[in-house]
């Protein structure tokens, strides 16, 4: 089954191609079809992650997913949250991310933060039942950026439980672990109950 993934980044194409291949499916970045970003106009997760896949199913004709992901760090009153990739402003770029992210955090002692994902598929444009998963992955920030794997603020998150940050895990690892590994795993399940379902039909 061919599925547009409404994303033109490269890590979450890795990301999510590595967990979705096991139901048949074959990912396909939406840059890849000509389609351009769509407006993310919204306040939460869940509804930023609707708007890109409805966007890119109707302009592939084609299944979709999208994820809408991000940071949340307490102590900055939930930002970057939805706003995490452009937290810098436009065009998005890691770097001054994290130079802000570092900056805003210069002198404080709460440096908790978690990532969140929220994935969902569409059968087409106009589905009106997605499926929708969505995970957290806790952990902190730190100053200086550990790792050259990940991709975003992932060197600067300090995982939870390990002395690593997200940048130093393999990705098989990662992929098992991560807020988007573990919202894959979820919607990879939910998926295969509605193809199993059809089957039976």
């Amino acid at each position: 089954m061919n599925v547009v993934l409404a994303s033109s980044n490269a890590g979450k194409l890795k990301e999510l191609d590595a967990v979705m291949s096991s139901l048949g499916v074959t990912l396909c970045a939406q840059g890849q079809l000509g389609i351009s970003d769509a407006d993310e106009t919204a306040i939460t997760f869940v509804e930023n992650a609707l708007i890109k896949a409805r966007h890119a199913a109707a302009s592939s004709n084609l299944p979709a997913i999208a994820d809408d992901s991000g940071l949340v760090v307490a102590a900055l009153g939930g930002a970057p949250g939805v706003l995490s990739a452009r937290y810098a402003g436009l065009p998005s770029d890691s770097a001054a991310n994290n130079r802000k992210l570092v900056g805003a955090l210069n002198g404080v002692t709460n440096r908790r933060a978690y990532f969140f994902c929220c994935l969902v598929f569409l059968r087409d444009a106009e589905d009106p039942a997605p499926l929708i998963a969505s995970a957290t992955w806790s952990g902190c920030i730190v100053d200086q950026p550990v790792g050259d794997l990940g991709f975003g603020y992932d060197p600067h998150f300090l995982v939870d439980g390990l002395d690593q940050t997200a940048a130093q895990l393999p990705p098989s690892i990662k992929n098992r672990i991560s807020h988007r590994g573990k919202a894959a795993a979820l919607l990879v399940d939910e998926i295969r109950s509605v193809l199993d379902e059809m089957h039976r039909t």
